[in-house]
């Protein structure tokens, strides 16, 4: 594989200085070919713009050979495109109110990993544990928090894998949840102060025998269930603020937590996964970091650029591009879901032509944090 980038880009650039040394050797004929190509690299290698160029142009033909290994069933490099993957039976949770996919609180690790198989990422969260994802492709998604005894104490899906003994599932509607579980919180407290949950009723949040369970909504579905959050309650009171203290990694656990579920939701959909960027992840970054030093909360920054503008100036280029934000949700997942109730957020996270994206967190003096995705395609 190595040969064959190096071999391409040694042709690029040939293209490329074939017009000059042609003019060249008109006027000596002299100079032979291959002493003018050494004599160029010599001269470009130190470039910055050169050496960024060809790292931007390697990784183009990383994403061509991927794509002509699938074409070929080869094993150049692993698949991208999602294969149907079959869904579990759900099964009647025997000693928890909910399980997804057929696991429940306070199951062992080794319980869940031999049924979910192998975690595919681990990352901060809100509590100070990890989130570990399981998926196959993202089809079969799920999150699961471990406390240090390796117990289950957190799990999150925003697919068809919830079971409840009160018949609650995916796609159930508002009143079925009113029915059965009663009435929501309408507020949590944490120390000394008392947050109120906002009143646009994404969620709603119940404490049944000692677990906090999220219940999110499709505004944009007849308000049916899309997702649910299951917290034991001894995990939740050790969270003694309602916004965890900023880290470095948690910035990051943020961002990957908010990639994946945002790839987890177009599956359902039946849309084509988005490829990770590191470039334009920058891109988001700075933009988040600006807007919570700053203390602002919009797509135009304070020097009037537009996303587009952001990007273009950090030299992505796309053929269209897509931003979406959002500020003051203490986790990834309650920024996700927030985004899918929102119209054009929603239309960005599900338009069918975007093939990478980038997403970047920042928090202000108060460890709010700010939330920017930037999608964008060739």
């Amino acid at each position: 594989m190595k040969r064959l980038l190096l071999l391409l880009s040694f042709f690029l650039c040939l293209y490329t200085f074939w017009g000059v040394w042609q003019k060249k050797s008109e006027t000596n004929q002299e100079i032979e070919l291959t002493q003018y190509i050494k004599d160029q690299a010599e001269t470009i290698k130190e470039n910055e713009f050169v050496k960024e160029s060809i790292t931007r142009m390697l990784v183009t033909f990383d994403e061509m050979a991927i794509q002509l290994s699938n074409k070929l069933g080869t094993d150049i490099a692993p698949k991208t495109e999602n294969e149907p993957v079959e869904k579990p039976v759900l099964a009647t949770p025997s000693e928890q109110l909910f399980s997804v996919h057929n696991i429940q609180l306070y199951d062992t690790k080794e319980e869940a990993e031999q049924v979910l198989g192998d975690s595919k990422r681990s990352t901060l969260n809100e509590y100070g544990i990890n989130w570990t994802t399981y998926h196959q492709n993202y089809q079969n998604f799920v999150m699961v928090g471990y406390d240090t005894n390796n117990q289950i104490v957190a799990l999150y899906t925003n697919q068809d894998l919830i079971s409840s003994s009160n018949g609650i599932m995916h796609g159930s509607n508002r009143e079925v949840v009113s029915q059965e579980l009663g009435e929501p919180l309408s507020s949590i407290n944490k120390g000394m102060v008392n947050y109120q949950f906002d009143k646009k009723k994404e969620f709603e949040m119940f404490l049944i025998n000692d677990t906090y369970i999220s219940v999110f909504y499709d505004q944009h579905q007849n308000d049916t269930v899309t997702a649910i959050q299951l917290i034991s309650k001894s995990l939740e009171d050790q969270k003694k603020d309602y916004y965890t203290e900023a880290t470095d990694l948690l910035k990051e656990g943020f961002e990957y937590q908010l990639f994946d579920l945002t790839n987890a939701a177009r599956l359902k959909f039946d849309l084509s996964t988005l490829t990770w960027d590191d470039y334009v992840k920058e891109t988001a970054r700075k933009h988040s970091q600006d807007m919570a030093v700053n203390n602002y909360f919009s797509h135009e920054n304070l020097e009037g650029q537009s996303p587009f503008d952001r990007m273009l100036e950090d030299d992505i280029s796309f053929t269209m591009a897509g931003e979406n934000l959002a500020y003051g949700q203490y986790s990834s997942i309650f920024a996700h879901e927030g985004l899918m109730n929102s119209i054009g957020h929603r239309e960005n996270i599900l338009q069918k032509d975007f093939k990478y994206l980038g997403v970047g967190v920042a928090f202000n003096s108060k460890s709010q944090p700010y939330y920017t995705q930037n999608f964008f395609s060739h």
